[in-house]
């Protein structure tokens, strides 16, 4: 709580652990104590009260009209919950609350508090007043079985509650991607607010999942399971082992069930476990340091963004990402105005990216958005940016002819596509390699895990969910730029050598 307001920290949260942890009866124990437990702030204690509390600690109460809801989809996942209850609350609870137990709802108190069960029927939930909803397994929460407008109905409930105090808290196992799962969406809620793209708005998640570079071999399962788990000991290592291992159980559902891992989606480009075991902690840029950059530009709907690569160990990272906020007005929206990428603070990072490094290339994808003016959006800038430090640059983009350009490289070129599509084949090998470091940046790595691969003549491409997907690329396109420009230059004849200082004395006049 916050002791400040003395009110909840979280709104909603999310618990997410591997098969077979508990997750039901922890939620069966905090439903239980938000039934008939001091589950509300009441007052600081004072010196000598009748409890004996230290002065200055918080007392709970019992809350005047506890309104619990145990919700899922399905009749089967209510079931698991509910049937713990009458082991849970003792005879001496059930006797001094007044607790009369029923298959589907729980009252206390004379009808005054009530633990019930709620399926997949939104327009029957509609308009209730819980304190308190646990949505149950949510990675099966899906469009088709009302899963989604169910969760908006328990969202809405929870924040008309008269008292602002009402919370949510889902349990789930590791959701399988693609499926666009209640689960998977709050993970990628709780994702961009750790990114700092959306505002916080008060999302707990809870998880622990095996670390990315585990393996499944005998040698890692056995240490990993033991951390994964917890302590769920009842959990028996050596028969999740030997599901692990058995070649009838793909290494996926292995990853998801027993790791707690998000594994990749069926045509996803990378895994998030592959790309965060390339994290290093502690590297970062520092000035003076040889990089190349990679620009991806856009008008309004995708994201622009600008990544560095340095020449010396291959660390990769973004130095900048522009998109459209979240909560950017509806084109139906009074007073609506379209959202355009801010180049002028774009052109400032890269001014500010040329004085910080020495740059040895630097190319610059114009995208195909046109400006007001009717030229493309990015022209202008890319001609200036061509203008300013091209002279200085060790590789150019287009060499020769009357398309000659220092920084300019259109990824609609033919010859560029191949290049690209040759990139990401080998940027993706320095993953699965190790070979490849980067520090961590958050949008870096959704735009790295939203990636899909998409065929095209020459091999395997990264692309957008789908042309209209909200799900961002555009910061790994940039990054996989940038490692071709870093190989480029290594592997050129005609690579600068690395500036050493010169010796010299120190003359002082008199």
């Amino acid at each position: 709580m916050d002791p400040e307001t003395n009110r909840f920290l979280w709104r909603d949260g999310v618990i997410q652990r591997l098969k077979g942890w508990g997750k039901d009866p922890v939620v069966a124990s905090w439903g239980a104590f938000e039934f008939v437990g001091p589950c509300r702030f009441g007052e600081v204690a004072d010196e000598g009260n009748e409890w004996g509390v230290p002065a200055g600690q918080p007392l709970g109460v019992q809350h005047p009209a506890a309104w619990v809801q145990m919700a899922a989809v399905s009749q089967d996942q209510t079931r698991n919950t509910m049937t713990i209850f009458p082991s849970l609350l003792s005879k001496r609870a059930i006797e001094e609350y007044r607790i009369d137990l029923g298959k589907e709802i729980i009252y206390a108190d004379k009808g005054r508090a009530r633990i019930e069960a709620v399926t997949s029927s939104p327009r029957a939930l509609e308009g209730g007043r819980p304190t308190a909803t646990y949505p149950n397994e949510t990675h099966h929460w899906l469009e088709s079985n009302q899963g989604h407008e169910m969760d908006a109905v328990i969202e809405r409930n929870a924040t008309k509650s008269a008292d602002g105090q009402s919370r949510t808290l889902a349990i789930t196992n590791a959701f399988e991607p693609g499926e666009d799962s209640v689960a998977e969406r709050a993970r990628d809620a709780y994702e961009a607010m750790e990114a700092g793209r959306v505002a916080d708005t008060g999302l707990f998640y809870d998880t622990l999942e095996a670390p990315p570079e585990a393996k499944l071999t005998e040698a890692w399962i056995e240490p990993t399971l033991r951390a994964v788990r917890g302590d769920s000991t009842w959990l028996d290592i050596s028969r999740l082992k030997a599901s692990i291992l058995d070649p009838r159980n793909p290494p996926s559902r292995s990853r998801r069930f027993w790791y707690n891992q998000i594994v990749a989606a069926e045509d996803a480009w990378m895994a998030r476990y592959e790309w965060d075991a390339c994290k290093r902690e502690g590297v970062q840029l520092a000035d003076s340091d040889e990089v190349v950059l990679f620009f991806d530009g856009s008008k309004s709907d995708d994201a622009t963004g600008l990544c560095a690569c340095r020449m010396s160990d291959g660390l990769v990272t973004a130095l900048g990402v522009w998109q459209k906020p979240a909560n950017w007005p509806a084109p139906n929206t009074p007073g609506f105005v379209p959202y355009q990428i801010p180049r002028d603070e774009v052109h400032g990072m890269v001014e500010n990216a040329f004085a910080r490094y020495r740059v040895l290339a630097f190319f610059a994808d114009p995208g195909s958005g046109q400006g007001d003016d009717g030229e493309m959006y990015w022209d202008s800038f890319i001609d200036l940016w061509g203008q300013t430090w091209g002279a200085k640059l060790a590789l150019r983009s287009v060499l020769a002819g009357p398309k000659a350009h220092a920084v300019r490289w259109d990824m609609r070129d033919s010859r560029n596509q191949e290049t690209f599509t040759e990139a990401v084949k080998r940027t993706h090998a320095d993953v699965l390699e190790r070979t490849l470091i980067h520090d961590g940046h958050k949008v870096l790595r959704t735009h790295v895990i939203n990636a899909r691969r998409r065929t095209n003549r020459w091999g395997i491409t990264i692309g957008k969910e789908h042309r209209e997907s909200a799900r961002k690329i555009d910061l790994a396109i940039c990054m996989v730029g940038a490692r071709m420009l870093r190989r480029m230059i290594l592997n050129s004849p005609k690579r600068p050598k690395k500036r050493t200082p010169g010796k010299g004395r120190v003359v002082v006049l008199r």
